[in-house]
């Protein structure tokens, strides 16, 4: 089954995780549930939405007083800390035998999967209900499910989507690219009519990666890719070769600015918000830049998916992204039953609330969502989201931590023309599987 998860810091479990699962999530530890005399649940929930920008927060917060008015008998105590002191937090708690009911995880396999692995997570299947899966988007649950079993639901989601100047591309007589083909020939009319074609900044690696996964998606499809991660010689063949030529092609047509090497992520968002190119291949977190009031692209940006590649494996319905992070349910739980249904109802509420807001794009059905507050931007990726079949993370969330340096180290090398296509695919099929597929 198709693994889906947002860019997130990897993290393996220290061998101190090795302490027996007996110990975790006692009702007698400070953190776990207990159950009063008096019929009283009491709920606990770790997350790291913290901070007051964070949507989220107040979404937890809301959920929080409305569930406990919802059932009387049931509080729900939430603590939070952010970033890298929330993976420490949690990590030493597990370890301990002190972690919460409920636990935020970060999306990527590589954060969580140790976690499942020494069971220290809860599969939900026997506890969610038919309503709720019916009301989670087609592919969304793919991200939330390892070795055939479900352990979280879905929040908000994040897609990666070509962005195009259109104003740019109008006054370079360029069409809006469907297929490879179309992109190259709207490649020329922009660098013909002195614009930049396509922003990239490689400093930091990462983005260039974005490119290939999408590349190679067009070529050998996500199913192509899910088999080369669980068996890398694979990406020894003519699909993740072609995704290279095909990269390469890119650079020498002169797609890039001159300075992608050496350009970090932040000035590509910045630079493109600031009309120095007329595309950009991101996800949808870059909107409010592109979008802000005084943003010189404010209203001039479309987005679409990433072209097709003629003879390829891959669909223009599938794309890069997925379902984001999500919240697990503690193994030694004393109330599965009810943590879970208030799993239920905090994603639910995230996904819609948080897609009203603008934190991400929706999981969820939205029907009878009022979405008159979404940017132009925000709805267009939604729509595009609507006609996803497949969705691949960012490869850097599938590979092992170090796989995943040797990934974009070669890539750096590819795109700078410092390798063949050949000495990439080559190198590329040495990686070790991946634990997802």
């Amino acid at each position: 089954m198709k693994k889906v998860m947002r860019k997130v810091g990897a993290m393996l479990l220290a061998a101190s995780m090795t302490v027996s699962l007996a110990a975790c999530g006692s009702s007698k530890d400070e953190s776990g549930s207990a159950k009063d005399s008096d019929g009283q649940i009491t709920l606990t929930i770790w997350h790291q939405s913290v901070a007051d920008t964070d949507p989220v927060k107040k979404i937890i917060e809301d959920s929080v007083e409305e569930y406990h008015e919802l059932h009387p008998n049931i509080t729900i105590e939430q603590d939070g800390v952010t970033g890298e002191q929330y993976k420490t937090k949690i990590k030493t708690a597990f370890a301990a035998g002190e972690a919460p009911d409920i636990s935020y995880m970060f999306s990527g396999g590589s954060f969580v999967k140790p976690y499942i692995d020494a069971s220290y997570l809860l599969p939900i299947d026997d506890y969610v209900s038919e309503d709720t899966l019916n009301s989670v988007l087609p592919g969304m649950l793919d991200g939330c499910t390892f070795d055939d079993k479900l352990y979280t639901l879905p929040t908000v989601t994040f897609l990666a989507n070509l962005y195009c100047n259109t104003e740019m591309f109008e006054d370079a007589g360029a069409k809006i690219p469907t297929t490879w083909e179309e992109l190259l020939d709207a490649i020329d009319k922009l660098n013909a009519a002195g614009y930049t074609p396509m922003i990239l900044g490689e400093k930091d690696r990462w983005p260039g990666m974005y490119m290939y996964d999408i590349i190679s998606a067009r070529t050998a499809g996500n199913a192509g890719l899910e088999e080369a991660f669980g068996d890398p010689s694979k990406f020894n063949s003519k699909p993740f070769i072609e995704a290279a030529e095909k990269l390469q092609e890119l650079v020498n047509a002169g797609a890039f600015n001159k300075n992608m090497m050496s350009m970090s992520y932040d000035e590509m968002v910045e630079g493109f918000a600031a009309g120095q190119a007329a595309m950009l291949y991101q996800a949808n977190w870059v909107h409010p830049s592109i979008q802000a009031e005084d943003s010189p692209t404010n209203g001039k940006v479309s987005c679409i998916a990433f072209p097709v590649i003629k003879d390829g494996a891959g669909s223009i319905t599938e794309f890069s992204g997925g379902s984001s992070d999500g919240y697990y349910i503690n193994a030694n739980c004393e109330h599965p039953k009810e943590a879970v249904e208030y799993l239920e109802y905090l994603s639910k509420k995230i996904g819609q609330v948080g897609y009203q807001q603008g934190a991400g794009l929706p999981c969820w059905d939205t029907t009878g969502v009022d979405t008159s507050g979404l940017t132009p931007l925000d709805t267009e990726s939604a729509g595009l989201m609507e006609t996803g079949t497949s969705y691949i993370s960012w490869w850097d969330n599938i590979l092992s931590s170090e796989d995943s340096e040797t990934y974009k180290d070669l890539l750096a090398q590819l795109i700078g023309l410092q390798i063949t296509p050949e000495q990439f695919c080559e190198s590329m099929s040495k990686l070790s599987p991946s634990d997802f597929y």
